[in-house]
């Protein structure tokens, strides 16, 4: 199957729309479970440091790894989603494994994004979009940083530009989302989050065309 922006998008929202209010619902979990971890650890900040402006070392490390387990949740759980949407359930949330090696692919790719940008921005754009699907495939294959890095690298051999497309396409969906009074988010992020991993399914060769998604499938 061919890549395309629009037809992930359409996927996104032809799924979406499937079970809008638990997706709605798992949404506002995983961005309440991202609020709760800051508030906490700024709370140790403050009680370590006097305010919770200062990061402390414990606290940064708490908020590091807490954010982690809820990153990784969401990746699970929208992998999951992508695959099943009418069976999935919250349960998904919780996957703390392979935690050592989702951490480890997590600061290489910043260290190698981050690099890429001090080198006049366009090497950072183009090794984002080469390890972009890096975080799936250390969740669904539990590959190793290094091996998950360069499987994403040879998925997204010959797509960069389409790549780069959806990825505006997708910010511009979450940027309406927050000016629809900050909810659209609920909607936006769930709906942009299955467009992205239908774009990683077709790529990997491994989308699935559901009879009922005539849309999709169009």
């Amino acid at each position: 199957m061919g890549f395309s922006a629009g037809a992930a998008i359409r996927f996104g929202w032809e799924t979406f729309k499937r079970r809008p209010w638990f997706f709605v619902g798992s949404t506002f979990l995983i961005l309440l479970a991202s609020g709760l971890c800051d508030g906490f650890t700024s709370g140790i900040d403050a009680a370590l440091t006097g305010s919770a402006e200062d990061p402390s070392i414990i606290g940064t490390v708490i908020n590091f790894a807490l954010g982690t387990l809820i990153s990784m949740g969401a990746t699970a759980f929208f992998l999951a989603a992508h695959d099943n949407p009418d069976t999935v359930d919250l349960s998904a949330l919780w996957h703390p494994r392979p935690f050592w090696k989702y951490l480890g692919a997590s600061i290489l790719l910043g260290l190698a994004i981050g690099i890429g940008f001090v080198l006049l921005i366009v090497p950072g754009v183009i090794f984002a979009l080469m390890f972009l699907f890096t975080t799936f495939i250390v969740i669904e294959r539990e590959l190793g940083p290094i091996d998950a890095m360069n499987e994403s690298n040879r998925l997204t051999r010959g797509h960069k530009w389409q790549l780069f497309g959806l990825v505006l396409l997708l910010v511009l969906i979450n940027l309406l989302g927050v000016l629809a009074f900050i909810v659209g988010i609920l909607v936006s992020i769930p709906v942009s989050t299955l467009a992205f991993v239908h774009a990683y399914r077709m790529l990997g060769g491994n989308a699935e065309t559901r009879p009922a998604d005539a849309a999709i499938a169009a």
